[in-house]
């Protein structure tokens, strides 16, 4: 299959590049730091990118949704990328909405897709509970109790947490921390009693949440996929993630790029454009090379996702490693290009920065994901 957008796809690019670069420029997201939003994006824009379909991309049709796909998805964050527009897209129609299509009942699917399509409900993976991601350690705990659970730990790390109003939480219903067995994916109303959140603003601003469950009480319809066998669930959704989150670090890498590029054409030193300086030309040359590998490495896993998400694991860990050492490239040139001023708050290119660095940890860094595929592979 060709690495590149289709007409159908083109066409969906430039609707949400138009809508997204309009409405939630970088300026937006500044705006919402400055002013400490508590809910960190813009519920009027979500509503808006929600009638626009955006929300129900991943959603089938029988529930509001566009049936779509994630090379689909991919085009939807690579756009968010080029601007960093906060908003729930990942978390909600990424993230829950697979969640649901690959592990809910039919009365989950019913009630909960068409409400994740008309952009009014938020969902958040609640995964994380160290400092590194490391999903086969869960710890919390799942405990029988009557006719359904009670869950005990602590999530970190929890994207749109704090807004969330169901969570998809990983606990161990049986086994050890470590093992694959005996994981369970549970769909759980954030306002439960037991339940406390704690709002977290991450290094680059956006927003997460700690979450603590006290015996959290739920009943045994909480279950999305088979008990104490979440590990294959669980496996796919981090992957549709995983692809999801490199397509915001090619946006990322391709918006810097640009953006380093037209400060190299016009920065005089010395008398001249920086941009006529060969040692100059040779890293931008370089950057550019690097950014179309990591494209097309993304393409092919959102496309194998698309494919078969239980084989797509390999082209996953690629991409995932790929897109997170070309962004931590892109910026870091970015910046040094742009010299001192590159370093401020008042220039915008440090922000790419730092959301470069959080999508690296999100759903695994780099070495995480090259020694996943170097156990896929079995080397």
């Amino acid at each position: 299959m060709a690495l590149v957008l289709n007409e159908e796809q083109s066409m969906l690019r430039d609707s949400a590049r138009g809508f997204i670069s309009d409405k939630a420029p970088v300026a937006h997201f500044r705006k919402l730091r400055d002013d400490k939003d508590a809910t960190g994006f813009s519920r009027d824009h979500w509503k808006t990118f929600a009638d626009m379909g955006f929300a129900g991309l991943l959603v089938p049709e029988d529930h509001g949704g566009s049936g779509l796909g994630c090379v689909e998805a991919g085009i939807i964050m690579e756009e968010i990328g080029r601007t960093l527009m906060p908003s729930p897209f990942l978390s909600t129609a990424v993230l829950a909405a697979s969640a649901l299509n690959r592990g809910g009942s039919a009365g989950q699917k019913a009630e909960y897709l068409p409400k994740i399509a008309e952009g009014r409900l938020i969902a958040a993976l609640a995964i994380d509970e160290g400092a590194k991601h490391r999903p086969l350690h869960t710890a919390l705990k799942a405990a029988r109790a009557g006719n359904g659970f009670k869950l005990s730990g602590n999530k970190a790390f929890v994207v749109d947490g704090h807004v969330a109003d169901r969570l998809i939480v990983a606990a161990r219903s049986a086994g050890a921390p470590g093992e694959r067995e005996g994981l369970t994916l549970f769909w759980v109303d954030a306002k439960t009693k037991g339940i406390a959140i704690e709002r977290t603003a991450m290094l680059d601003a956006h927003n997460a949440a700690r979450i603590t469950f006290d015996n959290v009480e739920i009943d045994a319809d909480s279950v999305l996929g088979e008990l104490d066998q979440g590990g294959a669930l669980l496996d796919a959704v981090l992957n549709i993630g995983r692809g999801a989150v490199s397509a915001e670090l090619v946006g990322v890498s391709e918006e810097v790029f640009g953006r380093t590029v037209s400060y190299l054409k016009e920065r005089k030193q010395f008398g001249k454009l920086i941009g006529e300086f060969q040692a100059l030309q040779h890293r931008a040359a370089h950057l550019y090379v690097e950014i179309e590998l990591a494209r097309a490495a993304v393409m092919k896993a959102l496309q194998k996702l698309d494919e078969n998400v239980e084989t797509a694991a390999p082209a996953v860990a690629v991409a995932k490693a790929k897109a997170g050492t070309t962004a931590t490239l892109a910026v870091q040139e970015g910046v040094q290009m742009h010299g001192g001023m590159g370093m401020t708050d008042q220039f915008d290119i440090g922000f790419f920065m730092k959301r470069a660095r959080v999508c690296q940890e999100l759903f695994g860094d780099s070495n995480f994901h090259a020694d996943q595929l170097a156990r896929l592979k079995q080397y």
